[in-house]
């Protein structure tokens, strides 16, 4: 097990959770190094001892272990996380029982990665409070792109979700009252952006700059509708 000695810088009154990522794979160990640059505690395990030592020395804690087994995850002190990502990638049999065994002891919030719908369905079924599809949610803000539109969106829930657009030239010098987005299109601006900085909460008050950035939240066929106007 290996501990961090220099630890991320925190801001005033941010809460560092305690997580654990469950296989270190592209995705697990993505999500990992992203959580300890947001200041966040991390306990990184994986089967795989080689791929944990890759690792170790990014994380605050590595371990190689089995999770399907319970005694090991008491013993590495999941019960006491403030939550898991399960990112185990093909074995489905080693998910899905990691899963039950992290439920069975109390860890209080799980994210877990499906590999498929019903992989999916099966990890609901389970009581696993986020299910994760990395390729196929890739897969859309991809296609999103080739397609041609200028939305790169993420998705809240089921339907819902926000998105980033560039505002249309005719928006620009006009306030958010004047344009009356929501009465016309169903979709929320919560911020504006100048480039990918600078993000300002939006209000009614609001004038739209030339070239800015619109973070705008909504039903996805309505987000489409909205990009497609721009």
């Amino acid at each position: 097990m290996k501990t961090l000695s220099n630890k991320p810088t925190r801001k005033r009154g941010f809460h560092a959770a305690n997580v654990a990522v469950i296989g270190l794979g592209r995705f697990g160990s993505a999500l990992a190094l992203e959580l300890v640059n947001s200041g966040h505690q991390v306990l990184g395990i994986d089967s795989d001892e080689k791929v944990v030592q890759a690792i170790s020395a990014d994380l605050t804690h590595a371990v190689a272990a089995d999770t399907t087994d319970e005694e090991t995850l008491r013993e590495l002190g999941l019960s006491d996380m403030d939550s898991a990502v399960v990112a185990i990638g093909v074995d489905l049999e080693a998910s899905i029982l990691t899963v039950s065994l992290l439920k069975e002891i109390g860890v209080p919030e799980i994210w877990a990665k499906a590999m498929s719908d019903s992989h999916g369905r099966i990890l609901g079924q389970l009581g696993v409070d986020h299910v994760i599809f990395p390729e196929k949610d890739m897969g859309k803000r991809i296609a999103h792109s080739v397609g041609g539109d200028q939305l790169d969106y993420i998705e809240i829930d089921e339907g819902f979700a926000m998105a980033k657009t560039i505002a249309a030239p005719s928006f620009v010098g006009k306030s958010l009252t004047e344009l009356a987005i929501r009465r016309e299109y169903g979709v929320i601006v919560v911020a504006t952006a100048s480039g990918d900085v600078n993000y300002v909460p939006a209000t009614p008050a609001t004038v739209i700059g030339d070239g800015e950035y619109l973070i705008v939240a909504g039903p996805k066929d309505k987000l489409e509708t909205f990009s497609r106007a721009q």
